[in-house]
């Protein structure tokens, strides 16, 4: 099978130019290398790894906002925004705009998060003026032509139809709502069929409006490229920007204490399970050793022990997980398991009590020995490509700790005590868990689905 069949035209011809480089370069020791903080000329601020090891730039940018700004009624304004930015702009309609984008192999994208409105970059290095400047167009006058929004709105509700049939889509979505009520943290952030409807191509122009501008921006850039030109570009980029964002405030909350449990009837053949509770914020002091005892509970993977208890042990599911999700005014644990409906039960009941046990003894020192090394060890496998450490750069801004923070990292890891764990683990699990659950009623279970499953909301 080919690239083309496999990605995209113009992500399939970055992945050949990449591979052709990778061939012939030694491996890159990204993690180690030397951030910079830069400013550029016209103030717009950066942090910069300079690597030419691949003549490769990545670039990874954020708006304070996201989702979360979305006006109250329309959750996915965002999101519309987002796949509609590289639809045609300046004097480019959406054809010419992507045939540019292609012809270069530059790799342009856009996403809504529920705090941020963040973008992507990646190109050549011989091609990085084109791939700036046509970045610089789609921020700064994106056409939003009616048939482009048209066309955009129909791809948006397809999805959220099948979505509507779409267990796992149900669980999530439920889960939120039961977690943050009427905060703008439970809406959706592709929206809903009603609301994507209603969307007028005058909301997505004050979206941008509001949350396009330079004052929340936040840049990571890692490759071929000195800081000079870097700062040029970044200036010629954004520098045309509002200095100042409108943003509408957003209340800090704490999602809804378990426990709860919620079931939705969905005619499918596996039932899915959504689980979890508050979690512990990316600023809290306790971050840390909450984040490697949910290591040890669920994040471990095939060492975990809900993936011992409920796979290994019990034979309930093929696999089960949790992770921790931190946003900017709260903070949740998340887990997922897909089972019989015959035997929900039985997975909800041993996942239930795999927790309560850590809420009440906390990890071992083993447990805790081994989970510390682990994450440890994969810091810098998660950081060896150039996207993935301009990624990482920016989360690291977004979350406010610091340019030095991955040499700081392990220290912080290694510090984390048996003690510090067992607590974690109460504040975690102690309340127990909200859950939701989808799939056909257990008596049913014996039945073959439907051959179209009904339709929930």
């Amino acid at each position: 099978m080919t690239l083309a069949r496999l990605f995209p035209p113009r992500v399939a011809r970055l992945l050949v130019a990449v591979a052709a480089l990778i061939a012939i370069a030694p491996a890159p020791s990204h993690a180690a290398a030397k951030i910079q903080h830069l400013i550029s000329p016209g103030g717009i601020e950066a942090w910069f790894v300079q690597d030419a090891t691949v003549p490769l730039i990545a670039m990874e940018y954020a708006f304070g906002g996201g989702a979360a700004q979305d006006p109250a009624g329309k959750p996915g304004v965002g999101n519309m925004v987002a796949d509609l930015l590289d639809e045609g702009s300046g004097d480019l309609d959406s054809r010419t705009f992507h045939e540019r984008l292609e012809r270069r192999a530059i790799e342009l994208s856009f996403s809504s998060s529920r705090d941020s409105f963040r973008g992507s970059l990646r190109m050549l290095k011989d091609n990085k003026d084109e791939a700036f400047d046509l970045l610089r167009m789609a921020l700064t006058s994106p056409h939003f032509d009616s048939a482009d929004v048209e066309r955009i709105r129909a791809q948006v509700m397809s999805g959220l139809r099948r979505e509507t049939t779409n267990p796992n889509s149900l669980a999530n979505r439920k889960f939120l709502a039961l977690a943050y009520g009427d905060h703008p943290y439970a809406r959706p952030t592709n929206g809903t069929l009603e609301s994507v409807a209603a969307i007028q191509i005058a909301d997505l122009k004050d979206y941008v409006r509001r949350v396009v501008a330079r004052d929340t921006l936040k840049i990571a850039v890692v490759g071929d490229v000195d800081p000079a030109t870097l700062g040029k570009l970044l200036d010629q980029t954004f520098g045309a920007l509002p200095a100042k964002s409108e943003l509408a405030p957003v209340a800090d909350i704490e999602a809804t204490k378990p426990p709860q449990r919620f079931f939705i009837p969905l005619d499918v053949p596996q039932t899915v399970v959504t689980f979890g509770g508050p979690g512990i914020k990316r600023d809290d002091p306790k971050f840390m050793a909450a984040y490697v005892v949910n290591h040890i509970l669920g994040g471990g993977g095939l060492s975990s022990r809900l993936y011992k208890e409920v796979r290994e042990k019990h034979g309930l599911a093929y696999s089960v997980s949790e992770y921790l999700l931190w946003m900017q005014h709260s903070a949740l644990f998340v887990g997922n398991t897909g089972t019989r409906a015959d035997r929900a039960g039985d997975s909800v009941e041993a996942i239930d009590r795999e927790v309560r046990r850590m809420a009440e003894e906390g990890p071992t020192q083993q447990e805790l020995d081994e989970a510390k090394s682990y994450l440890k060890g994969s810091q810098m496998l998660a950081l060896d490509t150039s996207s993935k450490l301009a990624a990482a750069l920016l989360q690291y801004q977004i979350d406010r700790l610091g340019i030095d923070y991955i040499e700081r990292r392990n220290a912080i890891v290694d510090a984390v005590t048996l003690e510090d764990a067992k607590q974690a683990a109460k504040r975690l699990w102690g309340q127990g868990l909200t859950t939701v659950i989808v799939g056909r009623a257990p008596q049913a279970a014996a039945r073959p689905a439907s051959p179209t499953p009904p339709a929930a909301n």
